[in-house]
Parts: structure tokens; sequence; C-alpha cells
């Protein structure tokens, strides 16, 4: 079972952290999970995890003002202070060792934005690199499946309401509105199928968000460019998924990550929409066992690597 541990980042903020394996693992997996979501959608993943590497350790983790995670002050609300909490935490529950990091949406954004903060940090801890339906282009190809101009309203809307939500502190969503908005959130989230269990889970997840994290964190996720930073990391095996459903991060997205990584094995997935954890949990599984026995033939049997 999952161990829950608390880590207390430096401005009083509490992550809500699960792990599991053991601590002294030679490769630590840490799932970054997306925006207004939080780490019970790596569910499947976990179990997977488990049955196939009995030595490896796996974490996941809430972003601050997600899940079980507490709220924080609203200057906070970035991704810039999301790859410095990534840092914070590495350190605190996976010290030594290698580690592979795996991202979806909002969780891959903040790997590249720790690889770009801390480019020391992350080159000494970092053996290998998953991507989920993110991008390294902030909204540049998000369209939502519509016309350009529908879409450049649908964002202008998006933002200015982004900006009120930012202002309602730690407050969460009723759940008697997430319930009537289900169907949207069905059309956003997810492609031609979709799991009545996996739906009830993200509404769930959605309700834990405070408001100031749902509004806060747009402005930084809309502007953020990272190709520049991925691209020095290209000796480094990675994997990038994405659905050709999505219409958060469509598939230019993960094609841009996959350029700037020559090494990366890209997937796209026919059918499926932005959460593929959920909807296509054997691809998601395969490319992040992939990466992970790439890492582990690499660290020499018995061996320990120091961070």
């Amino acid at each position: 079972m999952p161990e829950p541990i608390k880590v207390r980042l430096s401005d009083d903020v509490h992550l809500h952290v699960e792990t599991v394996g053991p601590a002294d693992a030679e490769v630590t997996a840490v799932l970054l999970h997306g925006w207004t979501l939080d780490g019970r959608t790596w569910h499947r993943q976990l179990t997977a995890l488990r049955e196939a590497f009995g030595t490896i350790r796996v974490v996941t983790y809430d972003a601050r003002g997600h899940g079980r995670s507490s709220c924080m002050a609203l200057p906070t609300a970035t991704l810039a202070q999301l790859g410095d909490d990534l840092a914070a935490l590495l350190d605190e529950v996976a010290p030594a060792g290698r580690v592979v990091l795996v991202g979806h949406s909002l969780g891959g954004m903040t790997i590249m934005e720790y690889a770009h903060r801390h480019p020391e940090h992350f080159s000494r801890r970092t053996a290998g690199l998953v991507f989920v339906s993110t991008t390294a282009e902030g909204h540049t190809h998000t369209v939502y499946g519509l016309s350009p101009r529908i879409a450049r309203l649908i964002r202008l809307a998006e933002t200015t309401g982004a900006g009120l939500l930012a202002r309602c502190g730690a407050w969460r969503p009723p759940r008697t509105l997430l319930r009537a908005l289900r169907p949207s959130i069905r059309w956003m989230l997810f492609g031609d199928r979709c799991e009545p269990t996996d739906i009830r889970l993200v509404t769930s997840a959605v309700a834990r968000a405070s408001l100031r994290s749902i509004g806060g964190f747009r402005a930084s996720i809309g502007t953020q460019h990272r190709l520049t930073t991925l691209a020095a990391l290209a000796h480094l095996p990675a994997a990038a998924l994405v659905g050709d459903r999505d219409r958060l991060t469509p598939t230019p997205c993960a094609e841009s990550i996959a350029a700037a990584l020559p090494d990366t094995e890209l997937t796209v997935c026919p059918g499926a929409g932005h959460m593929l954890m959920m909807e296509r949990p054997d691809e998601v599984n395969a490319a992040l066992h992939g990466v992970l026995r790439r890492v582990l033939d690499a660290v020499p049997a018995g061996s320990r690597i120091d961070g």
C-alpha cells in the first residue's frame, strides 16, 4: 500500500505525497499530475509498476493548491514555483539514486520548468523522461478542436474567468456545479471512450482543487516556452504520448517535444483525448516501462548513485 507523507516547503505549503517501494531504491519514478487534478489519476500506472518492477520506488504527489496539498499565496501559483517545488521534493523523498520523471499536462510543464530553473540539480538526478499529453509551447497549438476564431474567444473568456477565480483563495468548486458540468468536462478531457469511473474520478479531483489554483496557474501555463530547454536534454531516454482527439495539448505539441528530443519514442493514440493514463493505460504503461528498463539497464547491479 502507498505510504502517505507530508512534505513542508520553504513557504510553509504542505504537499501530500505517496510513496511505494524501497526508500534506498537505485531508481525512483516520480509521477506528476495535470492542472486541477491530483495524484490519483495515475492509479492504473501504479498498479502496473508494482507488478512489473519490484526494486524501484514510485512517488506521486498533489501539486500545491491541488488534491490534499495545502493552498498557497497567489503569487506562487506559477509554473516556476512548481519547478522549484519539484527540486525540493526530490531532495526530501528521493535524495539518492536516479530519477525518472513522468508528467501529464501541467506535470510535464513542471518537469520542463525544473530543468530550466535547476539545470545542475536536474542533470545530476534525472535519468529518463516521459511526457503524457503535455506541451512545451504554452497555448500555441490549443484551439480546443474548434475554429481559430472561436478558440480565441474561448481563450479570452477563459483568461478573464481565471483571473477572477484566482482571487477566490482556498475555496473549492461546488460539487453540485461540477456534476452539472460533467458533460463539458467529458468533452474537454476525453476522446471517443470514457469509463464512468474515470469521469467521476476527474470530477472528484477538480472538486479538491482550490479556486486559486484553478485560476492562478492559467497565465504561466499559457505563456511557457521551453523547447530550447528540452533540446539540451536530448541525451536522455524519453517517451512522449498524445491522443489525436486531445483538445488541450493536440498532436503538434507532442511532435515538437519529440523533435526537440531526438531519442524520444512518440506515440499517437487514435481516438484518445487528454487523459491518456485512463483512456490508454496500456500504451502509457508500455512507454513508461520502456524508459524505466533503459534506465535500469544503465545502472550496474547493486550500485547506488548519490544525488
